[in-house]
């Protein structure tokens, strides 16, 4: 497989190739899967709410191998502590000295299950890594690996126990993803995987190709009255009255944040 830098006319068909390749491994989830490229093209993160067995798991590890990226999973507890994310300075008996052990973070592809099951400040050692994209240790900065993208998971049928994420935490996701059941055609699909042998997604691309998708993204030409239109819509989300919008008011509870 040739790892040559991609070139603008060769963008779209490599991102095809790509997205071919998890969809043959991810039965349905279309939506789903669409804008987990989206957000990995944009360099953001997503947070992803669905009922356990939706495909979830499968489609960050599946992304990674077609990528040739690394994957890592963190399941979020109770009992969870920063270090257990971002890593710890730890003593070795036999030299006397300490050294670095990095944490699951330093990854490419990193899913994060049931945010909202770990402490508030374990999320926010981990919106933080996202924000930042490095962590201090010790007073040394150790940057994770780049691209770089979470994937966080939330529960709606399970919320006892849970630490609800705050609004201002939500803010550093790109976008929040509602992931539903397949449709019966899918359904009968999967189950003849599950009895049959399974599906390997080859890989197509690299980590150095999809730096330069990310790059080849934020070249591309946006005309002023679009940028202006997009401002507009937050605009309306904060003072609908100023845009016509008056009896939407009693719909919002917050408008959206620049990053919108």
């Amino acid at each position: 497989m040739s790892t040559a830098p991609v070139l603008p006319a060769e963008s779209s068909q490599l991102m095809e190739r790509i997205l071919y390749e998890v969809k043959r491994v991810v039965v349905g989830q279309d939506r789903f899967l669409e804008r987990v490229m989206v957000a990995l093209l944009a360099q953001g993160h997503l947070l992803v709410e669905g009922v356990p067995g939706l495909a979830k798991t499968l489609t960050v590890r599946t992304l990674a191998a077609t990528l040739q990226g690394s994957y890592k999973r963190i399941q979020f507890t109770p009992d969870l502590v920063p270090a257990d994310l971002v890593g710890t300075r730890v003593f070795n008996q036999k030299t006397g000295e300490f050294s670095t052990a990095l944490g699951p973070v330093f990854t490419h592809f990193l899913l994060a299950d049931e945010i909202n099951r770990a402490p508030a400040k374990v999320q926010s050692a981990l919106l933080e890594v996202m924000q930042e994209r490095q962590v201090t240790i010790a007073g040394t900065s150790h940057a994770v690996p780049s691209p770089f993208i979470v994937m966080a998971t939330q529960n709606p049928i399970e919320t006892e126990g849970t630490y609800p994420l705050p609004e201002a935490q939500v803010d550093r996701f790109m976008m929040k993803v509602l992931v539903d059941y397949p449709s019966d055609e899918e359904e009968f699909v999967i189950v003849e995987r599950v009895i049959g042998a399974p599906l390997a997604a080859q890989p197509v691309a690299t980590m150095a190709q999809l730096a330069e998708l990310q790059l080849a993204c934020r070249q591309v030409y946006v005309d002023p009255s679009l940028i202006q239109y997009a401002v507009k819509l937050v605009g309306a989300t904060r003072r609908p009255e100023r845009h016509g919008l008056a009896e939407l008011g009693k719909y919002l509870s917050y408008g959206a944040r620049p990053r919108a």
